[in-house]
């Protein structure tokens, strides 16, 4: 589904500001101003440097500041904030080798605004950019945007850090001459899951393999305290939370390719991306994802803290029950339907109250072939009680709304 086509709450928009609002310190400095889209504003009484996003993505510019400096021990990675929100198709797929026909580029998964254009899925769209200026540490901090189902943890736009670290073969070897980083005369580019890629040599990626991975336990570890525990199922951190294994990260040995396409022809490179709210959401124990857009002071006051280190433990602030209601519907038979065009709507109509949706119901007739869906909404308000006429309103209008789907009531 095309963005402008179906009216989005423009609330989505409003994530551009969240980091660059909430907190625009540095570990090397402190300032008065905010920088917002470009412009300059001092702070007073009214800003708010305090929120749980802005806490850990300090904390996370910190451990790469003191982790890799250079002989002048000034800090060598580049933090990026600024970033456009709508990026190419080229830039946010063909640039990091996404085949054509890849689930993700589906308009059911994304926000396009038109077939060149969309409001990037993941800050990695920026990677080549960066790298044709010359960067070779450099951090991606933004919101991303993506269509998908509606519950506790999963919200339409979200925030990432993506990092890519580029070395040339003297500085993964030293002073060992005798060592290359690529295999002379294998160009081959990397398909699968193979150990390594055929143009890379095994002694080169094992040295840059080690040292991501050594990074992003002294991450964890900084984040969750030297006691967790983790694994490595494969190229994902997992960490122990809850007594059960949950995915922290993403990373791995950047495609050969993704450089060459952006000129770079001495260094190869490693890279990781992670979800700002997953993390604060553990960090903090926070149970629901639309809390980090709550303006409640009873949220907001208990992540008001001088160290952005401190052990904080959220405390509930909303108690108000949940209403639920029931919509079914025919799926249209002449043209394709997704679930998360559905969840889109309920989104964009319903906005935070709606806590969750699941489908709870999956009947084909089997006479007429016909396919019914029927999907549990559970509303809930965060700061105050919600009456059954107020939701019924609110449910009113998205069943009056999803006939653009091309759905029959039941």
């Amino acid at each position: 589904m095309i963005l402008f086509n179906h009216c989005l709450n423009l609330k989505i928009f409003r994530s551009s500001f969240l980091i660059r609002y909430l907190n625009s310190t540095t570990a090397q400095t402190k300032t008065n101003e905010v920088q917002l889209l470009k412009n300059t504003y001092t702070r007073d009484d009214y800003t708010n440097p305090y929120h749980p996003l802005g806490l850990v993505r300090q904390r996370i510019i910190n451990f790469f500041y003191k982790s890799f400096v250079n002989r002048r021990r000034n800090p060598v990675f580049s933090v990026h904030e600024g970033l456009p929100a709508i990026v190419s198709v080229c830039q946010n797929f063909d640039s990091l080798l996404i085949p054509k026909d890849h689930p993700s580029r589906s308009k059911s998964d994304c926000y396009y605004i038109n077939r060149k254009y969309l409001l990037r899925a993941h800050m990695t769209a920026h990677q080549s950019e960066l790298m044709q200026a010359g960067l070779n540490n450099f951090l991606m901090i933004g919101d991303v945007y993506r269509r998908d189902e509606i519950d506790r943890t999963h919200y339409p736009v979200f925030h990432q850090v993506d990092a890519v670290r580029l070395k040339t073969k003297e500085q993964i070897f030293l002073k060992d001459e005798g060592l290359h980083i690529f295999e002379e005369g294998n160009n081959t580019v990397f398909t699968g899951n193979q150990e390594k890629q055929a143009c890379h040599s095994l002694e080169a990626v094992k040295l840059m393999e080690y040292e991501l991975k050594d990074t992003l336990v002294g991450l964890a570890k900084h984040l969750f305290g030297d006691e967790i525990e983790y694994r490595w199922p494969s190229w994902e951190l997992e960490v122990f939370y809850k007594n059960d294994w949950l995915e922290l990260l993403g990373c791995g040995i950047m495609q050969q390719a993704i450089l060459s396409n952006a000129g770079i022809r001495d260094r190869m490179g490693w890279a990781f991306g992670l979800g700002l709210e997953r993390i604060a959401m553990c960090l903090y124990k926070i149970p629901d994802i639309r809390l980090f857009w709550s303006n409640d002071t009873g949220f907001v006051n208990q992540f008001k803290v001088d160290n952005v280190n401190e052990s904080i433990t959220y405390k509930s602030i909303s108690r108000h029950p949940q209403c639920t209601n029931d919509i079914s519907f025919w799926l249209p038979q002449d043209r394709e339907f997704s679930s998360n065009d559905f969840y889109d709507l309920v989104r964009t109509i319903g906005g935070d109250l709606i806590e969750q949706v699941s489908l709870v119901d999956d009947f084909t007739h089997p006479k007429t072939g016909k396919t019914s869906h029927c999907y549990r909404i559970v509303y809930r308000h965060m700061d105050k009680t919600l009456t059954q006429e107020e939701v019924n309103s609110v449910h009113k209008e998205i069943e009056n709304c999803v006939t653009e789907l091309g759905v029959t009531l039941r």
